[in-house]
């Protein structure tokens, strides 16, 4: 009887390799799916994959093939709807159906079906997040996290056979054998070096005597030594492999919303969007991390995640209580020889007047000494406010470490993002 055994990796009736080069060559169609996703998801379905259409044009490739040549004559039948001269209307649907004839209206495509396909949530997020990281990781502090790596951990005298160590098995054996046979080949040796000198003198009754005496004790010296075991069971030595942690970068993030009663709640979906953003860029980046959730309006308060995206609480504005009690928590929890600390901010930018100066105080002289770098996203604004102006002065002293942008709608959330977070240039 015979098994069979599939090991391979790819899906039944499935092709990794084919697939992957598929997504390479329709990339960029692929990547104006994503963005448009990530202007017209809900929150909560930003983790979910997507369904790709591309136009049947893109995807057909030149063939050569044979003309039909030659003079034809060709009877085309009539029907009873049209006549000479009417003009026929375009099919619904705009050429992004799947063919089946009752697929929805669409304002895209050139009036063809079109070729579409499903990318899954990992497949997603790759497009998502491409070419983005965060600026200026300095790994600090290394520890050992829910990664771990077997390593070589020296030689035991009990393992599996798998594992079975021959090189020092075998040096082992034969150190067992010189000693537990060194007196016998110390024997051995004067009885032969006697026998050579009795063979080199005259003959006599006396000498062939010894000599007979001399084979018959050689002789069972060299049994004895033969009976000791070429390789006995005490012998064997095995490999011993450990599980080490393997060390990883500790980062924590500090998301800073302002839920004052100047954010309408179009804004507060505009900052929550940039905050889900930057949550599963994380997630996906970084083993051990960290995510402070803080909102503010004229008092700051550290919340859940759940509480952070759907409290309904509100109020006036005072920046910099959420500022403060962002200091506060690093003292607090987060050493700064000790853990990458990030903070990003989203609101419309309006603050009490006498409180925007001592935000950019709090932020250039307390903060950013601590952070590795402070993001700052303002959304929906009717017109910069003395905030922002403030915060400018702080990107033109410190470009690496801060950065601002301005965000009006849903679809430039993606954009925004991408911009805070592209790769720098080394030596940038």
């Amino acid at each position: 009887m015979s098994y069979i055994i599939d090991r391979r990796l790819n899906d039944k009736h499935k092709s990794t390799v084919n697939r992957q080069r598929f997504l390479r060559r329709y990339r960029k169609h692929i990547r104006e799916a994503v963005n448009d996703a990530v202007g017209r998801r809900s929150i909560k379905d930003m983790e979910q994959g997507e369904r790709i259409s591309i136009p049947r044009k893109d995807i057909s490739e030149p063939v050569f093939h044979h003309g039909p040549g030659g003079q034809r004559s060709i009877v085309h039948p009539g029907n009873k709807e049209f006549h000479e001269g009417d003009r026929i209307k375009r099919p619904e649907g705009g050429g992004q159906g799947d063919g089946a004839g009752d697929g929805q209206a669409s304002n895209q495509g050139e009036g063809e079906d079109g070729f579409a396909f499903e990318i899954d949530k990992q497949e997603f997020l790759n497009f998502l997040f491409e070419d983005l990281e965060l600026p200026n990781l300095v790994k600090r502090h290394l520890e050992g996290a829910r990664t771990f790596q077997t390593r070589h951990g020296g030689i035991v005298n009990q393992g599996m056979p798998a594992k079975i160590n021959i090189v020092r098995s075998m040096r082992q054996a034969s150190m067992r054998r010189r000693a537990l046979t060194a007196a016998t080949r110390r024997r051995l040796r004067d009885l032969l070096e006697e026998q050579e000198t009795l063979l080199n003198e005259e003959q006599s009754p006396t000498r062939q005597a010894r000599l007979a005496e001399l084979e018959e004790q050689i002789a069972r010296l060299r049994r004895r030594i033969d009976r000791i075991p070429f390789l006995d069971e005490v012998d064997l030595r095995f490999n011993h492999h450990v599980k080490v942690p393997v060390p990883v970068s500790r980062a924590v993030m500090f998301c800073i919303m302002d839920v004052s009663g100047s954010m309408n709640q179009d804004m507060k979906d505009l900052a929550k969007r940039f905050f889900l953003l930057l949550y599963l860029f994380l997630e996906r980046n970084y083993e051990h991390i960290d995510v402070v959730f803080i909102r503010h309006h004229t008092s700051a308060k550290e919340v859940s995640e759940e509480e952070f995206f759907y409290s309904r609480e509100t109020g006036g504005t005072i920046v910099s209580s959420a500022l403060k009690l962002t200091r506060d928590i690093i003292n607090e929890r987060y050493p700064v020889d000790q853990w990458n600390i990030y903070a990003a901010q989203a609101s419309d930018g309006d603050n009490w007047n006498d409180d925007s100066p001592a935000c950019a105080s709090l932020i250039e002289k307390e903060l950013l000494p601590r952070l590795q770098h402070f993001s700052y996203v303002e959304v929906m604004p009717r017109a910069h406010q003395a905030l922002w102006d403030h915060y400018q002065q702080i990107m033109e002293k410190h470009p690496a470490a801060f950065s601002m942008a301005q965000v009006d709608e849903p679809g430039e959330i993606y954009p925004v993002f991408r911009q805070l977070f592209h790769k720098r240039m080394e030596g940038a």
